[in-house]
This record gives C-alpha cells, sequence and structure tokens, in this order.
C-alpha cells in the first residue's frame, strides 16, 4: 500500500456532513452501546444491521430509488421484525441468545448474498452495505436523520427504564436501521462498541462524555486520514476510533494504576 499526501483533500464542504452523520450516528450509538455491553449481548448491532440491510437490498430488486421511502421502510421493518426475533428468543432461551444472534447474523448476510445473487453489481452493493459510502453523505440527507435521532434519544432517556426487552429491541433496531444506511455496517458495530469499551473504566456519571469523545474523535481523525491520504474511509475510521478507545483505556488505567501505589505508600 503507497501512501501519497495529499492536503488538497482537505476540503470542508466534502468533510464536513460525513462528520456531522457520524455524530448523529454516536449520538444514539454511544448509550445503546453501553446498554448492549451491560447486556451482554456484543453482537446484536451487526445482526439488526444485516437484517435492514437485508431489507434495502430485497427492495432494490423492485428497482425502488435508494433513498426513497420504499427503501426506507423496507429497512425498518426487516430491522423490526428481527428485533422481535430477538426478544422471543432472549424470552425463552435467553442462555443462547449470543449464539442465536450470530445465526440470526448469518442468515441475513447469506440471504443477501442469494438476492444478489444475479445482480452484476452485487458485489459493489454488498461493499456499500458493510463499508457504507459516509464520505458522499451530503447536507440534505442530515436533516431527517437529525429529526429521528432527536425522536430516539428523546424517548431513550425518557423512558429507558419502562421500555423492557421489547421496548429496547425495537428502538435499537430503529436506531441501527438510520445508521446502517449513512455509515454501514462496520462503522454501525464501530460506534456502538468501542466507545462502550473504552469508557467502561470510568465512573458512570463520565461515561457518556468518554464515550462520545472517542466516538468523534474517531470519526474526526478517520476523516483526515482519509482526505489527506486517500484511503477509504469507512475502514480508516474504524481503525482511528479503535486507536482513540485504546489510548483513553490506557490513560485511565495508568490513572487507576498510579492512585493504588500512592495508597500503598501512604499506608
Amino acid at each position: 500500500m503507497n501512501l501519497v499526501f495529499n492536503a488538497q483533500g482537505l476540503d470542508m464542504s466534502i468533510l464536513a456532513p460525513p462528520f456531522l452523520a457520524g455524530l448523529l450516528v454516536l449520538a444514539t450509538h454511544v448509550p445503546m452501546g453501553q446498554q448492549v455491553l451491560a447486556r451482554g449481548i456484543i453482537f446484536v448491532d451487526l445482526a439488526i444491521a444485516q437484517i435492514a440491510g437485508l431489507g434495502v437490498i430485497g427492495a432494490s430488486l423492485f428497482g425502488w430509488e435508494p433513498q426513497g421511502w420504499g427503501v426506507q421502510a423496507a429497512a425498518v421493518v426487516a430491522a423490526l421484525l428481527g428485533a422481535l426475533v430477538l426478544t422471543l428468543t432472549e424470552k425463552h432461551w435467553p442462555e443462547v441468545q449470543e449464539a442465536l444472534i450470530g445465526a440470526l447474523f448469518v442468515l441475513g448476510a447469506s440471504g443477501g448474498i442469494l438476492l444478489l445473487a444475479g445482480n452484476p453489481h452485487g458485489g459493489e452493493h454488498l461493499k456499500d452495505l458493510l463499508v457504507g459510502q459516509i464520505l458522499w453523505v451530503s447536507y440534505a440527507q442530515l436533516p431527517l436523520v437529525a429529526m429521528l435521532t432527536a425522536i430516539l434519544l428523546t424517548v431513550w432517556f425518557l423512558l429507558q427504564e419502562r421500555l423492557g426487552r421489547l421496548g429496547f429491541y425495537l428502538l435499537f433496531a430503529c436506531a441501527v436501521t438510520v445508521s446502517v444506511q449513512l455509515v454501514g455496517v462496520y462503522l454501525v458495530f464501530a460506534s456502538l462498541i468501542i466507545p462502550a469499551l473504552a469508557s467502561r473504566f470510568y465512573a458512570s456519571g463520565r461515561r457518556l462524555l468518554v464515550g462520545y469523545s472517542v466516538g468523534a474523535s474517531g470519526y474526526a481523525l478517520g476523516l483526515l486520514c482519509s482526505a489527506l491520504f486517500d484511503l477509504p474511509s469507512g475502514a480508516i475510521i474504524v481503525w482511528t476510533m479503535a486507536v482513540s478507545g485504546a489510548a483513553v483505556c490506557a490513560l485511565r488505567l495508568t490513572q487507576r494504576s498510579n492512585a493504588e501505589q500512592a495508597r500503598i505508600m501512604e499506608g
């Protein structure tokens, strides 16, 4: 891989909409990711995102516009059906819930491959679904996403304790459906899990702030690296977010180790 530095790639008119899209994704995924980590259902977003993507692929076979309401409805319906299935499996077979989530992901991924088997551009469609096309997000796409994000956050923070199992999965499915078509499956998973992992060593009152900081720095650094070195945006954002998360974890563990040593010396 030959990296070529290109300072002309720093065009804020191109980079600003993707960064705002990333912040909107993080707005819902950071608090939900912390809940997912607490519940021990780490791969649920991959499964739901893949099922939503299956709905998108199915709708595209009918020739519907990629950003049209028909495709959005198909993605939401597919994701909600997946959420209902996971709600039932957690209720009746909680001991194998993670395995069932994995099975649902594989079924969704395989279903997408089967639906695209006769499409000469099938490989490109699958790549767009997984890695996303965040660099091509425009300002025109953001107002609707912002409105839906505000609604989801309002419901999450006002009714979190009363959502129950079904409410959690349905709200989660809606959040993932909104974000997967903006940034792709890989970034959806990274935005959910990496900030949650990075913030878990911090006090509960600081976890959201730490999680949002890790996610935002990951998107900012990733987009800058993508523009400067002509790298795939989605893939490099996943890596920069992981590096940001690892740095935050290392800092916190160092602080705790120093505090422990100070207590021992005082004792």
